[in-house]
Protein backbone atom coordinates (compact mmCIF):
# COMPACT_ATOMS: atom_id res chain seq x y z
CA UNK A 1 0.00 0.00 0.00
CA UNK A 2 2.77 2.44 1.01
CA UNK A 3 4.75 1.52 -2.09
CA UNK A 4 1.75 2.15 -4.33
CA UNK A 5 1.12 5.55 -2.71
CA UNK A 6 4.79 6.51 -3.15
CA UNK A 7 4.77 5.44 -6.80
CA UNK A 8 1.54 7.37 -7.39
CA UNK A 9 3.04 10.49 -5.81
CA UNK A 10 6.14 10.12 -7.98
CA UNK A 11 3.99 9.82 -11.09
CA UNK A 12 2.10 13.01 -10.19
CA UNK A 13 5.36 14.91 -9.65
CA UNK A 14 6.77 13.65 -12.95
CA UNK A 15 3.53 14.48 -14.76
CA UNK A 16 3.54 17.99 -13.30
CA UNK A 17 7.12 18.50 -14.47
CA UNK A 18 6.25 17.34 -18.00
CA UNK A 19 3.31 19.74 -18.16
CA UNK A 20 5.39 22.67 -16.86
CA UNK A 21 8.06 22.03 -19.50
CA UNK A 22 5.36 21.80 -22.16
CA UNK A 23 4.03 25.19 -21.06
CA UNK A 24 7.56 26.62 -21.24
CA UNK A 25 7.95 25.43 -24.83
CA UNK A 26 4.46 26.60 -25.84
CA UNK A 27 5.12 30.05 -24.40
CA UNK A 28 7.53 30.72 -27.28
CA UNK A 29 4.68 30.76 -29.79
CA UNK A 30 3.97 34.49 -29.65
CA UNK A 31 7.52 35.76 -29.97
CA UNK A 32 8.40 33.28 -32.72
CA UNK A 33 5.22 33.72 -34.71
CA UNK A 34 5.64 37.48 -34.78
CA UNK A 35 8.99 36.99 -36.55
CA UNK A 36 7.38 35.13 -39.46
CA UNK A 37 6.36 37.30 -42.41
CA UNK A 38 4.65 34.71 -44.57
CA UNK A 39 1.22 33.26 -45.23
CA UNK A 40 -0.59 31.22 -42.60
CA UNK A 41 -0.39 28.08 -44.72
CA UNK A 42 3.39 28.44 -45.05
CA UNK A 43 3.74 28.94 -41.29
CA UNK A 44 1.74 25.83 -40.45
CA UNK A 45 3.25 23.59 -43.11
CA UNK A 46 6.79 24.76 -42.34
CA UNK A 47 6.69 24.13 -38.62
CA UNK A 48 4.85 20.83 -39.18
CA UNK A 49 7.80 19.56 -41.25
CA UNK A 50 10.25 20.20 -38.41
CA UNK A 51 7.86 19.00 -35.70
CA UNK A 52 7.02 15.70 -37.37
CA UNK A 53 10.69 15.01 -38.13
CA UNK A 54 11.77 15.70 -34.55
CA UNK A 55 9.10 13.54 -32.94
CA UNK A 56 9.62 10.75 -35.48
CA UNK A 57 13.32 10.65 -34.55
CA UNK A 58 12.42 10.39 -30.88
CA UNK A 59 9.97 7.56 -31.56
CA UNK A 60 12.65 5.68 -33.51
CA UNK A 61 15.14 5.98 -30.64
CA UNK A 62 12.66 5.33 -27.83
CA UNK A 63 11.19 2.28 -29.56
CA UNK A 64 14.63 1.02 -30.59
CA UNK A 65 13.79 1.07 -34.27
CA UNK A 66 10.36 -0.56 -33.95
CA UNK A 67 8.69 2.42 -35.60
CA UNK A 68 5.99 0.60 -37.56
CA UNK A 69 4.90 -1.37 -34.52
CA UNK A 70 4.79 1.82 -32.45
CA UNK A 71 2.46 3.56 -34.89
CA UNK A 72 0.23 0.53 -35.23
CA UNK A 73 -0.07 0.20 -31.44
CA UNK A 74 -1.75 3.57 -30.91
CA UNK A 75 -5.03 2.25 -32.30
CA UNK A 76 -8.15 4.35 -32.53
CA UNK A 77 -7.50 6.32 -29.31
CA UNK A 78 -4.14 7.40 -30.72
CA UNK A 79 -5.70 8.42 -34.00
CA UNK A 80 -8.30 10.46 -32.13
CA UNK A 81 -5.61 12.29 -30.15
CA UNK A 82 -3.61 12.89 -33.34
CA UNK A 83 -6.63 14.53 -34.94
CA UNK A 84 -7.32 16.63 -31.83
CA UNK A 85 -3.70 17.75 -31.61
CA UNK A 86 -3.66 18.70 -35.28
CA UNK A 87 -6.81 20.80 -34.99
CA UNK A 88 -5.69 22.45 -31.76
CA UNK A 89 -2.21 23.41 -32.95
CA UNK A 90 -3.43 24.67 -36.30
CA UNK A 91 -6.27 26.66 -34.74
CA UNK A 92 -3.98 28.29 -32.18
CA UNK A 93 -1.59 29.73 -34.77
CA UNK A 94 -4.54 30.69 -36.96
CA UNK A 95 -5.99 32.61 -34.03
CA UNK A 96 -2.69 34.44 -33.46
CA UNK A 97 -2.78 35.51 -37.10
CA UNK A 98 -6.38 36.70 -36.84
CA UNK A 99 -6.40 38.60 -33.53
CA UNK A 100 -4.20 39.84 -30.70
CA UNK A 101 -2.26 37.56 -28.36
CA UNK A 102 -4.27 38.95 -25.44
CA UNK A 103 -7.57 37.91 -27.04
CA UNK A 104 -6.28 34.42 -27.72
CA UNK A 105 -4.95 33.96 -24.20
CA UNK A 106 -8.20 35.11 -22.59
CA UNK A 107 -10.03 32.29 -24.38
CA UNK A 108 -7.25 29.83 -23.50
CA UNK A 109 -7.83 30.70 -19.83
CA UNK A 110 -11.05 28.68 -20.10
CA UNK A 111 -9.08 25.44 -20.68
CA UNK A 112 -8.93 24.34 -17.00
CA UNK A 113 -12.65 24.83 -16.50
CA UNK A 114 -13.62 23.04 -19.70
CA UNK A 115 -11.16 20.23 -18.96
CA UNK A 116 -12.56 19.76 -15.46
CA UNK A 117 -16.09 19.59 -16.86
CA UNK A 118 -15.04 17.05 -19.48
CA UNK A 119 -13.18 15.09 -16.80
CA UNK A 120 -16.31 15.00 -14.66
CA UNK A 121 -18.28 13.62 -17.60
CA UNK A 122 -15.62 10.90 -17.91
CA UNK A 123 -15.97 10.01 -14.22
CA UNK A 124 -12.89 11.81 -12.85
CA UNK A 125 -13.57 13.67 -9.57
CA UNK A 126 -12.14 17.16 -9.03
CA UNK A 127 -11.14 18.40 -5.59
CA UNK A 128 -12.42 21.70 -4.25
CA UNK A 129 -8.80 22.83 -3.94
CA UNK A 130 -8.40 22.36 -7.68
CA UNK A 131 -11.55 24.37 -8.41
CA UNK A 132 -10.27 27.18 -6.17
CA UNK A 133 -6.84 27.16 -7.85
CA UNK A 134 -8.44 27.22 -11.29
CA UNK A 135 -10.60 30.19 -10.30
CA UNK A 136 -7.52 32.10 -9.15
CA UNK A 137 -5.65 31.21 -12.35
CA UNK A 138 -8.50 32.37 -14.57
CA UNK A 139 -8.74 35.58 -12.56
CA UNK A 140 -5.01 36.14 -12.99
CA UNK A 141 -5.17 35.59 -16.73
CA UNK A 142 -8.12 37.98 -17.01
CA UNK A 143 -6.10 40.57 -15.09
CA UNK A 144 -3.15 40.00 -17.42
CA UNK A 145 -5.26 40.59 -20.50
CA UNK A 146 -6.88 43.70 -19.09
CA UNK A 147 -9.62 44.83 -21.41
CA UNK A 148 -8.60 43.67 -24.88
CA UNK A 149 -10.53 44.79 -27.94
CA UNK A 150 -13.36 42.54 -28.97
CA UNK A 151 -11.94 39.87 -31.30
CA UNK A 152 -13.31 39.42 -34.78
CA UNK A 153 -15.38 36.42 -35.73
CA UNK A 154 -12.42 34.50 -37.20
CA UNK A 155 -10.13 35.18 -34.26
CA UNK A 156 -12.78 34.18 -31.74
CA UNK A 157 -13.74 31.05 -33.65
CA UNK A 158 -10.15 29.81 -33.98
CA UNK A 159 -9.45 30.62 -30.31
CA UNK A 160 -12.49 28.67 -29.12
CA UNK A 161 -11.67 25.73 -31.39
CA UNK A 162 -8.08 25.60 -30.12
CA UNK A 163 -9.27 25.75 -26.52
CA UNK A 164 -11.93 23.06 -26.87
CA UNK A 165 -9.75 20.58 -28.77
CA UNK A 166 -6.83 21.11 -26.37
CA UNK A 167 -9.03 20.42 -23.33
CA UNK A 168 -10.41 17.29 -25.00
CA UNK A 169 -6.88 16.10 -25.83
CA UNK A 170 -5.92 16.25 -22.15
CA UNK A 171 -8.93 14.22 -21.05
CA UNK A 172 -8.61 11.56 -23.76
CA UNK A 173 -4.86 11.13 -23.15
CA UNK A 174 -5.47 10.77 -19.43
CA UNK A 175 -8.08 8.03 -19.89
CA UNK A 176 -6.03 6.15 -22.50
CA UNK A 177 -2.82 6.01 -20.49
CA UNK A 178 -1.98 2.53 -21.77
CA UNK A 179 -1.28 3.92 -25.24
CA UNK A 180 2.04 5.52 -26.19
CA UNK A 181 1.15 8.96 -27.52
CA UNK A 182 4.50 9.88 -29.09
CA UNK A 183 3.49 8.37 -32.47
CA UNK A 184 0.16 10.24 -32.22
CA UNK A 185 2.06 13.48 -31.69
CA UNK A 186 4.08 12.81 -34.83
CA UNK A 187 1.01 11.86 -36.82
CA UNK A 188 -0.76 15.07 -35.80
CA UNK A 189 1.91 17.16 -37.49
CA UNK A 190 1.82 14.98 -40.59
CA UNK A 191 -1.89 15.76 -40.77
CA UNK A 192 -1.22 19.49 -40.43
CA UNK A 193 1.36 19.34 -43.22
CA UNK A 194 -0.95 17.34 -45.50
CA UNK A 195 -3.72 19.93 -45.10
CA UNK A 196 -1.67 23.12 -45.53
CA UNK A 197 1.27 22.13 -47.76
CA UNK A 198 -0.73 22.50 -51.00
CA UNK A 199 -1.34 26.17 -50.10
CA UNK A 200 2.16 26.97 -48.81
CA UNK A 201 4.71 29.02 -50.76
CA UNK A 202 8.30 27.83 -50.62
CA UNK A 203 9.47 31.19 -51.96
CA UNK A 204 8.40 32.80 -48.67
CA UNK A 205 10.84 30.68 -46.65
CA UNK A 206 14.44 31.78 -46.53
CA UNK A 207 17.19 33.04 -44.27
CA UNK A 208 16.16 33.55 -40.65
CA UNK A 209 12.64 32.32 -41.40
CA UNK A 210 13.95 28.76 -41.64
CA UNK A 211 15.45 29.03 -38.17
CA UNK A 212 12.26 30.42 -36.68
CA UNK A 213 10.21 27.67 -38.30
CA UNK A 214 12.66 25.09 -36.97
CA UNK A 215 12.30 26.46 -33.43
CA UNK A 216 8.52 26.49 -33.75
CA UNK A 217 8.47 22.98 -35.14
CA UNK A 218 11.07 21.21 -32.98
CA UNK A 219 10.71 23.06 -29.67
CA UNK A 220 7.46 25.03 -29.53
CA UNK A 221 5.34 22.39 -31.30
CA UNK A 222 7.02 19.00 -31.43
CA UNK A 223 8.65 18.93 -28.00
CA UNK A 224 5.69 20.61 -26.29
CA UNK A 225 3.12 18.24 -27.78
CA UNK A 226 5.24 15.25 -26.83
CA UNK A 227 5.62 16.51 -23.25
CA UNK A 228 1.85 16.99 -23.12
CA UNK A 229 1.31 13.40 -24.22
CA UNK A 230 3.55 12.21 -21.37
CA UNK A 231 2.30 14.50 -18.64
CA UNK A 232 -1.45 14.37 -19.28
CA UNK A 233 -1.59 10.64 -18.62
CA UNK A 234 0.15 10.84 -15.22
CA UNK A 235 -1.93 13.51 -13.43
CA UNK A 236 -5.65 14.38 -13.27
CA UNK A 237 -6.95 16.21 -16.30
CA UNK A 238 -7.87 19.37 -14.40
CA UNK A 239 -4.39 19.63 -12.88
CA UNK A 240 -2.72 19.17 -16.27
CA UNK A 241 -4.78 21.97 -17.77
CA UNK A 242 -4.05 24.22 -14.80
CA UNK A 243 -0.26 23.77 -14.96
CA UNK A 244 -0.28 24.37 -18.70
CA UNK A 245 -1.61 27.86 -18.02
CA UNK A 246 1.97 28.86 -17.15
CA UNK A 247 2.29 29.35 -20.90
CA UNK A 248 0.16 32.46 -20.65
CA UNK A 249 2.42 33.93 -17.97
CA UNK A 250 5.73 33.19 -19.67
CA UNK A 251 4.70 34.35 -23.16
CA UNK A 252 4.66 38.09 -22.32
CA UNK A 253 7.90 37.67 -20.37
CA UNK A 254 9.81 36.51 -23.46
CA UNK A 255 8.40 39.41 -25.49
CA UNK A 256 9.54 41.83 -22.79
CA UNK A 257 13.03 40.33 -22.58
CA UNK A 258 13.33 40.62 -26.36
CA UNK A 259 12.46 44.31 -26.14
CA UNK A 260 9.36 43.92 -28.29
CA UNK A 261 6.81 44.75 -25.63
CA UNK A 262 6.71 46.00 -22.02
CA UNK A 263 4.27 44.05 -19.83
CA UNK A 264 1.83 46.23 -17.93
CA UNK A 265 1.42 46.18 -14.17
CA UNK A 266 -1.76 44.18 -14.67
CA UNK A 267 0.20 41.57 -16.65
CA UNK A 268 2.78 41.22 -13.88
CA UNK A 269 0.11 41.00 -11.16
CA UNK A 270 -1.87 38.43 -13.16
CA UNK A 271 1.24 36.37 -13.72
CA UNK A 272 1.93 36.26 -10.00
CA UNK A 273 -1.62 35.00 -9.39
CA UNK A 274 -1.30 32.22 -11.99
CA UNK A 275 2.10 31.07 -10.74
CA UNK A 276 0.78 31.11 -7.18
CA UNK A 277 -2.26 29.02 -8.12
CA UNK A 278 -0.10 26.43 -9.91
CA UNK A 279 2.40 26.29 -7.04
CA UNK A 280 -0.45 25.87 -4.52
CA UNK A 281 -1.98 23.00 -6.47
CA UNK A 282 1.29 21.14 -7.13
CA UNK A 283 2.84 21.51 -3.66
CA UNK A 284 -0.34 20.65 -1.76
CA UNK A 285 -1.02 17.53 -3.83
CA UNK A 286 -3.21 17.00 -6.85
CA UNK A 287 -6.15 14.90 -7.85
CA UNK A 288 -8.37 12.70 -5.71
CA UNK A 289 -6.80 10.27 -3.23
CA UNK A 290 -6.65 6.65 -4.27
CA UNK A 291 -9.62 5.63 -2.14
CA UNK A 292 -11.80 8.21 -3.91
CA UNK A 293 -10.93 7.04 -7.42
CA UNK A 294 -13.52 5.01 -9.32
CA UNK A 295 -12.38 1.42 -9.76
CA UNK A 296 -11.73 1.88 -13.47
CA UNK A 297 -9.55 4.95 -13.01
CA UNK A 298 -7.65 3.38 -10.12
CA UNK A 299 -6.82 0.40 -12.31
CA UNK A 300 -5.71 2.66 -15.14
CA UNK A 301 -3.46 4.67 -12.84
CA UNK A 302 -1.89 1.52 -11.42
CA UNK A 303 -1.35 0.06 -14.88
CA UNK A 304 -0.18 3.28 -16.56
CA UNK A 305 3.12 2.66 -18.37
CA UNK A 306 6.18 4.72 -17.57
CA UNK A 307 7.58 7.26 -20.01
CA UNK A 308 9.59 5.57 -22.78
CA UNK A 309 13.32 5.50 -22.16
CA UNK A 310 15.67 6.87 -24.77
CA UNK A 311 18.46 4.41 -24.00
Amino acid sequence: MLGAMTARGGSRLLGSAYMALAALAWSLAGILQRQLHMSLATQLAGRAVFASAAVFAFVAVAERGRVIQAFRAIGRPGLAIAALMAVSSGSFISALNATSVANVMVVQALVPLVTALLGLLAGEPVRRRTWAAMAVAVGGLALMAGSPARPGAAGLAFSLLAMLTYATTIVVARHRAEVSMAPATCLSQVLVFAVFAPFARVSEVGGAAVGYLALMGVVQMGLALFLLSLGARLIPAADAALISQLENVLAPLWVWLAGLERPSEATVAGGVLVIGAVAFQVTRGSGPPARDLPAGLAAQEAAAPQAPECA
